[in-house]
C-alpha cells in the first residue's frame, strides 16, 4: 500500500481518555470503516499502548490531506472522538523526511519493539535531517505549524530495543518534552 502525497501531510494522535476501553472496543468497526475511507492517503497508522504493551492509550494516523481544514475534519469527525473515547488530539502538519509509508519499512509489520517518539519543540529547529539510525526508522519528520513554516517538534516511529533507545533518536536537550509510547502497525490485516 502506498500513500498519496499530493496534498499536505498531517500527524494526528488521538489520546485515549482513562476508562474508555469498553467504548473503544464497541466502536472498533466504526473506527476502521472511517479510516478505510483514507487508506490510500495513509503514511502510517496504528495504536499506542501503556508500558504493559497491552492497554491501548491512543491512535496515531499520519495522512496526506488537502489542507488544514481537511485535517481538522479528519481528526474531529472520527467516530471514537465523537463518542468520547479520546481525551485530546495532537494535530500537526508533518513532513515525511523518509519519503515512504510504513508499509515500505524494510523491517516489515512485525518483529521487534516499535515506538512512537514525540519531541515537542523548544526554540530553534532540531533533528531536521534523517538520523543515522535510518534503517530502524518506520516514519520520521518534523512537526510544523499549519502553514508549514514554523517548527514545533519532531515525530518518529522507530524499531528499538527499549523506550530509552527509541528516545535517543532525538537530541535530548532541544525539546521541551519527549514522549515515548509503545506502538504497533495498524490497519486492517
Amino acid at each position: 500500500m502506498v500513500g498519496q502525497t499530493d496534498g499536505m501531510e498531517f500527524l494526528c494522535y488521538h489520546r485515549d481518555r482513562p476508562g474508555s476501553l469498553p467504548l473503544r472496543e464497541e466502536l472498533g468497526e466504526a473506527h476502521w470503516s472511517y479510516m478505510d475511507r483514507f487508506a490510500a492517503r495513509m503514511i502510517a497508522r496504528g495504536p499506542t499502548f501503556a508500558a504493559d504493551g497491552e492497554t491501548p492509550t491512543g491512535s496515531l494516523h499520519i495522512v496526506d490531506l488537502p489542507d488544514p481544514a481537511a485535517a481538522r475534519a479528519f481528526a474531529f469527525d472520527e467516530p471514537n472522538y465523537q463518542a468520547g473515547v479520546y481525551r485530546d488530539v495532537l494535530l500537526r502538519r508533518w513532513r515525511n523526511t523518509l519519503g515512504r509509508t510504513m508499509w515500505d519499512f524494510p523491517g516489515g509489520r512485525t518483529g521487534g519493539d516499535r515506538y512512537l517518539v514525540l519531541g515537542l519543540g523548544a526554540g530553534e529547529a532540531a533533528d531536521l535531517a534523517t538520523p543515522s539510525a535510518a534503517d530502524t526508522l518506520i516514519a520520521y519528520g518534523p512537526l510544523l505549524s499549519d502553514d508549514g513554516t514554523g517548527w514545533l517538534g519532531t515525530a518518529a516511529l522507530i524499531q528499538a530495543p527499549d523506550p530509552d533507545a527509541a528516545r535517543a533518536v532525538l537530541t535530548q536537550d532541544r525539546y521541551a518534552a519527549i514522549d515515548v509510547h509503545p506502538w504497533e502497525f495498524g490497519g486492517r490485516r
